[in-house]
């Protein structure tokens, strides 16, 4: 078995730009096109049911895909998996920008989400090689955690921004634009290292990604189809554990989940994910359809959560790390989006924005801050080094899992009252809760 081997890295900067950029462009992918939605569907004449695909579309391989393209780069080298995803992402971009009817955008954000499950576990992976144990690392991890979390919000606001002046065929365009970008610098800022060998898995490569996707699938659909899907997903995870229990070359060693920082990191990651998406799910809602807001106003209503996210992540959690353990700051985190979400609970239908929208996304962000640099680096805790891909992986699959079934929950409990704004109410009250139960069981869990 050979390990990785790789050069020195005498320009740390520039690989952190590199893996910043990579990230900005995965999770952005998600909701850059949310603000374009309404004109994708009036130029193919889509109805809401088939509209909510191109979303959908690219969640579902970028949840699907993301275990084996950890595995892929433990095995076949990190920089190597990095540049296709990347390049996968950018031409799947450009497809998309030139689509003339719904199967080709519908399969362009396919494409699109299978390239960041490339991507995405490579990049973390790399950045643990870039950066040695310590304060350059904490402050690394903070950089990136601060551009990952703000990037689902910003891209939403930019996806409005570039539809509203240039037309909604322009947020692919600026996909492509970013993903070549990153391309061109990736070779001079990122070390080249070899796998460290082994082989894939493919029976568990196969199962771990039908029921992947297919949870997925039944998280964002409904009736007998989200039915359906769901029980097909469990059959196919059952087998992906049996499987990864016998094989000598797993997709996922299930041995990281006796890790009880990987246990805390995934369990931290899918609440925030929960609480942040769920926010973002119902702020438009509630700012267009009760506030009266144009679509590039609740774009710019949502500004103060990125902007708290980022000077928080970027400015205090890597000094809070030096100083203090990640799970105490996961609580607090969790405490924080919990608590941000809670202040929603008071929004009237006529409600101020200064009064009853703002507080709750500032506190939010801030909490949110506190939570991705501090999950992000407990996955990696005790896990390791020719592990690191996959580790990440577990964690980006428990955010895009709070993304899609934890945010799914909160619509379903919203539709149990008949007065829209009190359903909206329940779905906050819902995921408080989890975020305080969560934040319970991390501050308690016992440190190896």
């Amino acid at each position: 078995m050979t390990r990785t081997e790789v050069r020195p890295q005498h320009r740390p900067g520039l690989a952190l730009g590199v893996l910043a950029g990579a990230l900005a462009l995965d999770v952005s992918g998600l909701g850059v096109l949310n603000a374009a939605l309404p004109s994708v569907g009036t130029h193919f004449g889509l109805d809401d049911t088939t509209l909510q695909w191109v979303m959908i579309a690219y969640a579902v391989t970028f949840a699907g895909f993301l275990l084996v393209g950890g595995r892929l780069a433990d095995v076949f080298g990190r920089r190597r998996v990095f540049e296709l995803g990347v390049a996968l992402f950018a031409l799947a971009a450009l497809a998309g920008a030139l689509a003339p009817d719904t199967a080709v955008l519908l399969g362009a954000r396919a494409a699109q989400g299978i390239g960041a499950a490339l991507s995405g576990p490579a990049a973390l992976a790399l950045l643990t090689e870039v950066f040695p144990p310590g304060p350059a690392r904490n402050r690394a991890l903070s950089v990136y955690a601060a551009v990952g979390a703000a990037s689902f919000s910003g891209g939403v606001l930019l996806g409005g921004v570039l539809t509203q002046f240039l037309g909604w065929r322009s947020v692919l365009w600026f996909s492509v634009v970013l993903g070549l970008a990153v391309l061109a610098v990736t070779r001079a800022g990122l070390p080249h290292g070899v796998g460290r060998g082994g082989r894939l898995d493919l029976p568990g490569a196969i199962s771990g990604t039908l029921g992947l996707t297919l949870l997925v699938v039944g998280a964002s659909s409904s009736g007998a189809v989200a039915w359906s899907a769901l029980c097909a997903a469990v059959a196919f995870l059952v087998l992906f554990v049996v499987r990864e229990h016998r094989t000598a070359d797993p997709v996922l060693p299930l041995g990281l989940f006796r890790i009880s920082s990987v246990r805390a990191a995934s369990l931290a990651a899918f609440l925030q994910y929960m609480g942040s998406v769920g926010m973002l799910f119902f702020a438009p809602l509630y700012l267009q359809g009760m506030l009266d807001y144009s679509p590039l106003e609740s774009g710019l209503a949502l500004v103060p959560m990125s902007l708290a996210v980022f000077l928080t992540a970027n400015y205090a959690t890597g000094h809070l790390l030096a100083r203090h353990a990640p799970y105490r700051l996961m609580a607090v985190g969790l405490v924080l989006i919990g608590g941000g979400t809670a202040l929603w609970l008071s929004t009237p239908h006529h409600g101020s924005y200064v009064l009853h929208v703002l507080p709750g996304l500032v506190v939010s962000g801030i909490g949110q801050g506190l939570n991705f640099p501090s999950m992000t680096s407990a996955g990696l805790t005790g896990v390791e080094p020719d592990r690191h891909a996959v580790a990440g992986a577990v964690n980006v699959v428990a955010q895009q899992i709070g993304a899609s079934v934890g945010v799914a929950v909160m619509v379903l409990v919203a539709a149990t009252s008949d007065d829209q704004l009190t359903g909206y109410h329940l779905a906050y009250l819902a995921a408080t809760i989890a975020c305080a139960i969560g934040a319970l069981a991390i501050a308690t869990v016992r440190r190896p």
